[in-house]
């Protein structure tokens, strides 16, 4: 028989919220990059791409400039919420967040596939939803008192030795 193997227990360290923070925006950026592609598998798009149309706008410049740039705000909150200061990075990411909702909300608008783009759409609030819950339940540090409060404490090792003596 063998002996058994003793029971550990998983290390489970918290998570700081800026690393959720950037973990929650890089998940959107995938799942709203993977439903971008796989709408091109939808009958039609890419024929009406080729004609130069995207839903009911036209392919420009301007067009393709906008896209970029709805884009890139998602993208440069992973960097942003790691690098800005606490404060700033908190009410960053609630302002976007929020002001994506309804971005999100609206690339369903004149889609033939509602389950594919409404379960994409459902997913991605979802990570917007836990982007706001993150960033407003921040943690708070209790502020430095004024007095002086940290009194110079003996080594323990030392005080031990003290007792023996």
């Amino acid at each position: 028989m063998s002996a058994r193997q003793p029971t550990t227990t998983l290390e489970d360290r918290p998570v700081p919220v800026r690393a959720k923070l950037a973990a929650t925006w890089t998940s959107f950026m995938f799942l709203y990059a993977y439903v971008d592609i796989l709408g091109f598998f939808t009958p039609g798009i890419v024929e009406d791409i080729l004609d130069g149309k995207v839903f009911t706008f036209d392919l420009s410049q301007t067009f393709s400039t906008t896209a970029l740039t709805l884009m890139a705000v998602p993208i440069l909150m992973v960097v942003l919420s790691m690098t800005l200061p606490a404060r700033a990075s908190r009410i960053t990411n609630l302002v976007v967040a929020v002001l994506y909702v309804p971005v999100t909300a609206f690339n369903a608008m004149g889609e033939s596939w509602l389950y594919f783009y409404c379960l994409g759409i459902a997913l991605e609030l979802v990570l917007l939803g836990l982007v706001v819950r993150y960033a407003w339940t921040w943690p708070r540090t209790a502020p430095p008192t004024t007095r002086a409060t940290t009194a110079v404490r003996p080594d323990p090792g030392t005080a031990r030795a003290r007792q023996r003596a």
